[in-house]
């Protein structure tokens, strides 16, 4: 039996109980989890915002060291450290035949499948985004277990698995910002703190971060912010004024919601690119005029998990972890434990902090 953190039905509290794990079938590995990140996604599966089967253990940014592997797994052993990659490719469908893994038609088959049961009533439970890290140990297929390169701490290893990949795909794929650009990002939490460093490193200035909160200042300047800007009904106007009175190269939004979008389509200039990563409910609905599509000749596109291939994006990351290029100690702002996770829901919902990292003894 191992702790974990139970979703009973959409929108009900997280449950801290024991389940049951099964061993590792064809293709599985069975994971023992050194940490976790609290990600707005999970929050979004918990609200219903985003489809998950319940009752599931949330949880999908992870990392830890395999102890069991299933028939035919070649890929990992035990004893290997790895990160948790909550949408692994299948490598034969349509987009992954186009080389866009991050939009693989069965990445997601994984959460609909009961992979645990409950220890006290056999209850069927369902994994979240297919990873279930919200507790101790986990059991993945083989192709969710990315194996962690090395010189990276496992524990904050855990952040490679969304917000980095996530921001750093952002600003390097989606985006493909270049040296000199001007660089907007709107929302300063974990995947917000990882795009303003992935932009860092792209050489990009000035980089300006966008936060409702004013006590983000200084973490977004910690990750290489050189402009803060406290959202306001002026905040496009403010933006521009920061990028020459053009507006910015490009808008990295990472809130989900609609008059965010709005407003980063706004601050990027003629012909810039806007990008979105969060991620919003089918409520949130955003109008353009056809003129405005015209004149601006500005680019608008989604942003799937940075667009990237965690297998090939990985390694290139830790080389700048390496070097102290990537500190991914700066995108944590709260290490808890696994009875914590209520709390750091609140704490987003609210607003506050960057990461929190579930820590596991």
């Amino acid at each position: 039996m191992v702790r974990a953190a139970v979703l009973p039905a959409v929108n009900a509290p997280l449950q801290i109980t024991g389940i049951e794990l099964p061993e590792p079938g064809p293709g599985q590995v069975r994971i023992r989890l050194a940490a976790a990140g609290v990600c707005h996604s999970d929050l979004s599966l918990s609200n219903g915002t985003l489809r998950q089967p319940a009752p599931a253990v949330l949880g999908h940014e992870g990392a830890g060291t395999v102890t069991a592997v299933g028939p035919d797994v070649t890929t990992v052993a035990p004893g290997d450290q790895v990160v948790l990659n909550w949408a692994p490719s299948c490598g034969d469908c349509h987009f992954c035949g186009l080389s866009e893994p991050w939009l693989c038609a069965h990445s997601g088959l994984a959460a609909n499948a009961p992979y645990a049961r409950r220890a006290d009533d056999a209850t069927e439970l369902y994994p979240g985004l297919g990873t279930a890290v919200f507790a101790e140990e986990t059991v993945v297929s083989a192709r969710a277990a990315l194996p962690l390169p090395a010189g990276v701490p496992l524990a904050d290893a855990a952040l490679l698995g969304c917000a980095v990949l996530t921001g750093w795909g952002a600003v390097h794929h989606s985006a493909q910002v270049r040296a000199g650009e001007s660089v907007v990002v709107f929302g300063v939490g974990g995947v917000g703190l990882a795009t303003l460093q992935a932009a860092r490193i792209a050489g990009a200035g000035p980089i300006v971060a966008v936060d409702v909160s004013p006590e983000k200042e200084e973490l977004a300047r910690s990750a290489g912010a050189t402009e803060f800007v406290v959202a306001g009904e002026d905040t496009a106007k403010r933006i521009r004024k920061l990028t020459g009175g053009l507006g910015a190269d490009v808008a990295v939004e990472c809130v989900g919601r609609a008059d965010t979008i709005r407003t980063a389509w706004s601050a990027t200039r003629r012909g810039g690119r806007t990008t979105v990563v969060g991620i919003g409910g089918q409520d949130q609905q955003v109008s353009f005029s056809a003129l405005e599509l015209f004149y601006f000749g500005r680019t608008l596109s989604g942003c799937v998990y940075g667009n990237t291939d965690p297998a090939r994006d990985l390694p290139l990351i830790a080389t700048h972890i390496r070097s102290g290029a990537l500190d991914l100690s700066t995108l944590v702002t709260d290490r808890i434990t696994l009875d914590d996770i209520p709390a750091a829901f609140d704490a987003m919902l609210a607003g506050k902090g960057g990461r929190a990292l579930v820590v596991f003894p």
